[in-house]
């Protein structure tokens, strides 16, 4: 018997005691996944095996997993086996849920990924082919650290031409994505005596999780409705910042004018550190683009950016923006310390299709195509209020005040459609309940299936 399934066996035990059986193994398994004891994506025993294990005929286990598979807890499929779906845990013990390949019958409105199928592979491969064709034979050494010189050249006068970034070539640091730039910048800002970063509340919580590893705390601010509280971060006793400012992660408003100005304000009197993650700023609907706070002081602004919701997280390609000596030095230090660059290769390869249009038009393609999915979705979906729907890939549905989401992710997870709950995201006490949406992985007739599944919870 394996480690795993002996702890399986340990957890499943004393809810077996006595009364039906089938229902007993039921109830003690919803409870371990609900409360995060088993985590998602843990692959359960076959029920030969698990029957043997507990002393129960293989009907009552097959019993008990069919019925969580209809309500949602468990998934299963022919020659895979049966695992615990993922986002179903909502105890105050339970973890992030494992990310693994779910079955085609679920739909998935979690967000935080493009719609892979839509990766412009033709393009790709000509512009890596190109880019490869134009690489010297020095270049196929260890990679600068800093980043490939073309590719900089490439992205700064992107950034600067969409994003109204003031960026040189030299200003630029080539990246696995945006998490090893916020990983580099943490661990720079450490060094140079920094204890706290603030971030928004809600955020992404993996963000406060990889500040909590670099050293240091993170110390949630408050976001409104016109973006963050700048009145309270003032009042944090931090001199550094990680904001969304042109799509509030998850909320997806924009940060106010005031407040941004506000917030640069407070940079200068301080000499502080504002971290800019511009995360989706290519896809806008219903608003022209705001330009990038990092234009209006690059002194005081770290720029992020990142191909995982353009293209696809695969490339493992961002970059980092500062024109602050000190900032860029720590980061290029710890970069040539960690991995000693980004592959030469991808990077000739997006510098190529940079330079070549095919990424322009790949956006002006995929904007088309996620407008439409947003508003499928959106016609479809029942009377709650839909918040952030002006941009990005996501949008949040605002639940009645006193809903509690986590139950209805359950409820929506036992008719085969997961969400996530805004609840996941917040720091302290959320300011509403409220379900966070991903459109951009699902054609519009499986968005308005999804949709309509939620007349049913």
């Amino acid at each position: 018997m394996s480690e795993k399934w002996a702890t399986l066996r340990e957890l499943l035990l004393p809810g077996l005691d006595g009364g039906h059986r089938a229902r007993a193994l039921e109830r003690a398994l919803r409870d371990a996944i609900r409360a995060g004891r088993i985590h998602g994506g843990t692959t359960l025993p076959s029920s030969r095996d698990l029957s043997g294990q507990l002393g129960l005929a293989r009907g009552t286990v097959t019993t008990a997993y069919d019925q969580l598979v209809a309500e949602g807890y468990l998934v299963a499929r022919r020659g895979a086996g049966t695992w615990v779906a993922d986002g179903v845990a909502v105890g105050v013990d339970a973890v992030p849920p494992a990310r693994r390949p779910r079955s085609g019958d679920a739909l998935d409105l979690r967000p935080g990924l493009p719609s892979m199928a839509q990766f412009p592979r033709s393009a790709w491969l000509a512009a890596c082919k190109a880019g490869l064709a134009g690489l010297s034979d020095p270049e196929l050494s260890y990679p600068d650290t800093a980043g490939l010189p073309a590719l900089r050249a490439e992205l700064a006068s992107y950034l600067g031409r969409v994003r109204a970034v003031w960026a040189r070539a030299d200003d630029l640091v080539i990246t696995h994505g945006t998490f090893e730039g916020l990983a580099l910048l943490a661990d720079a800002l450490r060094r140079r005596g920094h204890r706290l970063v603030a971030v928004e509340d809600p955020s992404n919580p993996e963000q406060s999780e990889l500040l909590r590893r670099q050293g240091l705390r993170p110390v949630p601010v408050l976001v409104d409705e016109h973006g963050l509280r700048v009145d309270v971060l003032a009042e944090s006793g931090c001199r550094a910042v990680i904001v969304t400012a042109a799509h509030q992660y998850p909320l997806g408003m924009a940060l106010h004018p005031d407040r941004r100005h506000a917030l640069l304000d407070w940079a200068r009197s301080r000499d502080a550190v504002i971290v800019e993650d511009d995360y989706d700023a290519e896809y806008r609907y219903d608003r022209p683009a705001l330009a990038a706070m990092q234009g209006m002081a690059p002194s005081h602004v770290v720029y992020l950016g990142t191909l995982s919701k353009t293209l696809a997280p695969a490339l493992r390609l961002g970059w980092l923006v500062t024109s602050v000596d000190w900032i860029r030095d720590e980061v290029l230090a710890g970069k040539r310390l960690s991995d000693r660059g980004c592959s030469s290769l991808q990077q000739a390869g997006f510098a190529e299709l940079l330079r070549s249009g095919g990424y322009d038009r790949h956006l002006r393609r995929t904007t088309a195509i996620y407008r439409r999915r947003r508003d499928a979705m959106l016609a479809a979906l029942p009377g709650w209020e839909p918040i952030g729907v002006a941009a990005g890939l996501h949008v949040v549905l605002r639940l009645p005040d006193a809903a509690d989401d986590r139950d209805v992710a359950v409820r929506l997870a036992s008719h085969g459609v997961l969400v996530t709950p805004l609840s996941e995201y917040a720091g302290t006490a959320p300011l509403f309940p409220g379900l966070v949406l991903g459109y951009a992985r699902l054609t519009p007739d499986r968005l308005r299936t999804a949709a309509a599944r939620f007349a049913l919870i």
